[in-house]
């Protein structure tokens, strides 16, 4: 089949020779992330489930969750939570299908209390956290666009939208998402004190780079001021140093600099997430699929966690749209930035897109002309495959936010 693939060369500056630049990321534990996390554990949850009952995925999308935040009275030595934080799971589900009664509620409570179990390990899910399902059905015009490609073809697009990725990603967007698992893997197991709501503000002017960090501190492991002092010194200069490490330009790190110590005005927790002391979430308000909320790169707005992994565009095609760009610069020598978009149509094989558009900026040391022949190939093998999208997501394998 003839796709309609549009490869362009653009003139303008990449953004590693641009004089300023801005990224941010929102980890794990921020109550926009803890959104986004649920949403995508209830889908995979439903996902295995219809899989396991039916041999297919049903209909659903999850991506409507919210948290509406508590309130607590941290205090040094360990406080308490007053008000439990409010998690709603909203969405669409398949609740009967060939005459069969899924339970999908109970499925999708289940998966919300282990990944927060898992998310926010001091929050006493028993009393601190109310976790409320409130599915409904899908509209029928979606659930029959849903059935629409039948079994062994390729599924059609429940609507009109479009997936945004780039690549190669700048030395600030590395360094940012490495820092993030650097204190995720490496620093909060040897050091509880920290909690999971983590942001990292990332400013680069030409050479110079600022990370300014939001870190929560858990009440029961800090005595005083003086170890909150101690614990928020630590992570300034560990992530100074390993920040450093990861770049030839210079790093200046901040950390808590709203924190007034001799009032008592502090970031500490009872649980470390703010959404226990008046910080709401949102499913898709945070990062984008890559991980990353970059306000230089082109984005799309829609919510790539909870959407149907089947056919749902907001979902497939910006986790597909990152994935090619990351291979073509990989596999494709001469570019300095990659932007891939894809269009769908409502109803229309998500593998036959309006457009796949790809728009690169060339270091000027390749032929052009067999830079895009190369680049095309990428985008048609890619799109040809693209239901290896939907089964990686199911299992787990691609990161939503």
């Amino acid at each position: 089949m003839a796709r309609n693939i549009d490869v362009q060369k653009i003139n303008q500056t990449p953004i590693e020779m641009q004089r300023a630049e801005i990224v941010e990321r929102k980890c794990i534990g921020h109550p926009d992330s803890i959104a986004d996390g649920i949403a995508e554990s209830v889908s995979r949850a439903l996902s295995k489930a219809y899989l396991e009952e039916f041999g297919a995925v049903l209909h659903h999308n999850t991506d409507q969750g919210e948290v509406v935040a508590g309130e607590s009275m941290p205090k040094f030595g360990g406080g308490k939570i007053i008000k439990p934080i409010y998690f709603l799971l909203t969405g669409r589900a398949t609740k009967v299908y060939d005459g069969v009664t899924i339970p999908t509620d109970a499925i999708a409570v289940e998966a919300a209390r282990k990944y927060l179990k898992e998310t926010v390990q001091f929050l006493d899910l028993e009393r601190d956290a109310i976790v409320d399902c409130r599915m409904g059905v899908g509209s029928s015009d979606l659930r029959d666009v849903f059935k629409a490609g039948g079994k062994n073809q390729v599924p059609r697009a429940n609507d009109t939208s479009f997936g945004i990725g780039h690549a190669p990603f700048s030395d600030l967007e590395s360094m940012i998402l490495k820092v993030s698992e650097h204190i995720d893997g490496t620093v909060r197991p040897k050091h509880p004190i920290i909690g999971t709501d983590v942001k990292i503000m990332g400013y680069r002017q030409q050479d110079n780079i600022t990370l300014t960090l939001c870190v929560p501190i858990i009440d029961r492991f800090c005595a005083d001021i003086g170890e909150y002092n101690e614990a928020i010194a630590f992570i300034n200069d560990d992530v100074a140093k390993f920040a450093s490490a990861q770049t030839k330009r210079k790093v200046n790190v901040c950390v808590n600099t709203g924190d007034i110590a001799e009032s008592g005005s502090v970031f500490l927790t009872v649980t470390g997430t703010s959404a226990e002391m008046g910080d709401d979430g949102s499913v898709g308000r945070g990062n984008r699929c890559n991980g990353l909320i970059t306000p230089q790169r082109p984005m799309s707005m829609e919510a790539t966690s909870g959407k149907n992994p089947i056919n749902h565009i907001g979902k497939i095609y910006n986790l597909l749209s990152t994935q090619i760009a990351q291979k073509c610069v990989k596999e494709v020598s001469g570019i300095d930035d990659l932007y891939i978009r894809l269009l769908s149509q409502i109803g229309k094989p998500i593998d036959e897109p309006l457009v796949a558009s790809a728009q690169y900026i060339s270091n000027g040391t390749d032929d052009t002309k067999a830079m895009e022949k190369d680049i095309s190939a990428i985008i048609d093998d890619s799109l040809a495959n693209i239901t290896d999208i939907t089964e990686k997501v199911i299992r787990g394998e691609l990161k939503t936010f």
